[in-house]
């Protein structure tokens, strides 16, 4: 297999993701910790979804969006993450065109649902504790299944002119992608065309998801924390801001990744290309490995209900 392909062509039968340009001789060291987050990503969140299919008391919305959440991360890693240590371990850097722009939709459906799950987890998260009494009958099974379906319907409509679009170029001189993945602008820019259409559209579908979504999570935790701190006593206090705290890390270890990638991709042309790889890739693993233990572990429900099924077990 070559790792380069400067003959003309219109339509790629294969492309070639190079995985970590500039670091190719640590990809196996590199693979590690990215195999090691995926196994726990993988495990945490299907034991979040058989948890909650298992226990009545766990069905209710909070651990509804809980559940939406965890799939959102079982598919964005599982989309990326087994290609990309293909090409760490063996080498297998072939990908078909087909196959790139399935996964370069996935990747960027997937990630924006899960923008839109983080949204309503923190409204759900401020009616119960903003409004305690108004919580089972605001966010009822029909409310959750409505605000589920316009989180799909959004991310699917939003980033469907992604591939369309990245089909629609001629594509001419090279089909390595400087990449582990087949994320969207660095596929488009293969492309011997002016694809402006796909960078300005590209741009303005992070930015617009990014600012209202984070805008509202903003609303929300403002109001939460207005909460705690009139609660009556420092100690329960101090226990809910740490719990809404570690929210907010995760909240912010799922943002600040895409928008730098974002940035960089239009502007940052001094940054070093493996570096913003790093960065890519982050996105994709460290939030699917974070979510079931913030919200999954510390959440006491979850937790009692794993200790119980582990001490059953064990007996």
């Amino acid at each position: 297999m070559s790792d380069s392909n400067t003959t003309d062509f219109s339509n790629p039968s294969t492309f070639i993701l190079l995985g970590i340009p500039g670091l190719e001789a640590a990809h196996v060291w590199i693979s590690i910790p990215f195999c090691a987050m995926y196994a726990i990503a993988v495990l945490g969140n299907f034991t979040i979804l058989v948890l909650v299919k298992m226990e009545p008391s766990l069905q209710g919305a909070m651990f509804y969006f809980l559940c939406m959440l965890a799939i959102t991360d079982l598919v964005v890693s599982t989309s990326t993450l087994p290609k990309m240590l293909s090409i760490f371990w063996f080498n297998s850097r072939e990908i078909s065109f087909s196959a790139c722009l399935t996964q370069m939709y996935f990747v960027s459906s997937f990630s924006t649902m899960e923008s839109g799950i983080l949204v309503a987890m923190a409204f759900d998260r401020y009616v119960a504790i903003c409004n305690p009494l108004r919580y089972s009958t605001t966010l009822t099974n029909s409310v959750v299944a409505k605000i589920g379906l316009a989180v799909v319907l959004r991310s699917g409509i939003f980033t469907l002119p992604y591939p369309f679009l990245a089909r629609r170029w001629p594509y001419c001189g090279t089909n390595i992608i400087p990449h582990s993945y087949c994320e969207h602008m660095a596929v488009v820019k293969l492309a011997c065309a002016d694809i402006s259409i796909s960078s300005y559209y590209s741009l303005s579908v992070t930015f617009l998801v990014i600012a209202l979504d984070v805008f509202c999570i903003a609303v929300s935790y403002t109001q939460i924390l207005r909460a705690i701190f009139s609660l009556p006593t420092k100690d329960a206090q101090l226990k809910t801001f740490g719990t809404r705290g570690s929210h907010l890390i995760v909240i912010l270890a799922s943002y600040i990744p895409v928008l730098f990638s974002a940035l960089v991709h239009r502007f940052g042309h001094n940054v070093a290309l493996h570096f913003h790889i790093l960065m890519a890739n982050s996105y994709l693993i460290v939030p699917p490995t974070l979510h079931p233990i913030i919200y999954g572990v510390r959440t006491k429900q979850i937790r009692n209900r794993l200790l119980q099924l582990l001490t059953h077990k064990g007996m």
